[in-house]
């Protein structure tokens, strides 16, 4: 076989390779040219009806346990501690008996001046019988009015000598209760520093009584819930909540609000009072607080799953008479939990929730399933502030 022979097989060879590869090619962008006159099917999604409640707006924070008062318990008198009436620990009432210190020689100091004043009462007594006397022989022209002058000035004086010794007697029995050591709050005693026997000073502690029952938590917020913070405030009673790790949320309310904002921070600084009968809160513990500080009446709650974010804004999707899927723009007024509280829709619209991907608007939809959406929304109900 020559070489012309020889070529034109392998020519022929190629050529109806080429053919098969364009014709195989040819075949699927035929089959999708015509899917795409063909009409798309409805979309499955997952849809629920939104609901209508009162949803608080809740601020949570981290904050600590402080004492409404707490008390450093010294003596006011140098002496030495003769008995202590109280143990550590120990629950004291106002008014009741902690220690009591050696009083021998503030009781002398007592007597001393009841005996002085004593004896300035018999002397005012007697000058003011002869000064009786003086003024009954002057009217019988006895005696010259200077000497009638002369008893009253000594009378006058008496009184006023009587009444500074009853005051220094005063001040000894001042001096003298200083001995008797009693707690001027109802509280719990701490450690004790003394023992009878041992010698106390103006500057020696004795023991500390602190507050427990109220007792407040100190925590901060962000300064921009201060408006809502201060009108609730006015409004009435503004609830707070504080737990200690995994026990159970002790209720209070908000009673105090600082009166300048943090710059460096941008936080204010708040307290809130609790009973705290039961010690659930301790001094210095640390405590997670949720403040409501403020409740949005009748508020359209709705998934978050079900709100889409784009270039052209945040919108849901419906699901029309004619089971297509409607457009609804909405603004996201207040998440909390799995939930959000939005405006724009009127409460009474099929919102849908999964799907949403495969949608555009106008698009035929199927229903796969339809969720109340109560349980998401008791489950978030008290939740934090987004």
């Amino acid at each position: 076989m020559n070489k012309k022979v020889i070529a034109a097989v392998v020519g022929a060879i190629v050529i109806a390779a080429g053919a098969a590869y364009v014709m195989r090619g040819s075949a699927p962008a035929a089959q999708a040219q015509k899917g795409k006159g063909a009409a798309q099917g409805p979309v499955l999604v997952n849809v629920v009806k939104p609901q209508r409640q009162d949803v608080p707006v809740v601020q949570q924070s981290n904050g600590t346990v402080t004492a409404v008062s707490m008390v450093d318990l010294h003596p006011q008198t140098t002496a030495t501690i003769r008995k202590v009436h109280i143990k550590e620990g120990q629950f004291v009432k106002a008014g009741e008996l902690m220690f009591t210190l050696d009083d021998r020689a503030d009781q002398a100091s007592v007597e001393k001046a009841q005996a002085q004043v004593a004896r300035d009462q018999a002397a005012l007594a007697d000058l003011e019988r002869q000064y009786r006397r003086a003024q009954e022989l002057f009217a019988q022209k006895f005696i010259a009015q200077s000497q009638v002058d002369t008893l009253r000035s000594q009378v006058e004086a008496a009184r006023a000598l009587l009444a500074s010794d009853a005051a220094a007697a005063k001040a000894s029995r001042v001096s003298a209760s200083y001995t008797a050591i009693r707690a001027p709050m109802t509280g719990r005693v701490g450690a004790i520093n003394v023992y009878p026997g041992s010698l106390v000073q103006l500057a020696t502690s004795l023991t500390t009584i602190t507050q427990l029952d109220p007792i407040h938590v100190s925590f901060t917020l962000p300064e921009n819930v201060l408006g809502d913070l201060l009108a609730a405030q006015r409004a009435g009673t503004v609830p707070v909540e504080a737990a200690a790790g995994s026990a159970a949320p002790v209720k209070g309310a908000l009673s105090f609000v600082d009166n300048a904002v943090d710059p460096a921070a941008g936080t204010i600084k708040v307290k809130a009072q609790f009973d705290n009968r039961a010690n659930a809160l301790w001094p210095g513990q640390y405590v997670t607080a949720k403040v409501t500080v403020r409740t949005l009446k009748d508020a359209v709650v709705i998934p978050q799953a079900a709100v889409v974010n784009s270039v052209r804004g945040t919108f849901v999707y419906t699901v029309g008479a004619d089971q297509s899927a409607v457009q609804v723009p909405v603004q996201r007024v207040h998440t909390f939990g799995l939930n959000a509280v939005v405006t724009g829709l009127k409460g009474d619209e099929i919102v849908i929730t999964d799907g949403k991907q495969n949608l555009r608007p106008g698009g035929k939809v199927r229903v796969a399933q339809e969720n109340s959406g109560a349980p998401a929304a008791k489950r978030g109900k008290k939740g934090a502030a987004a």
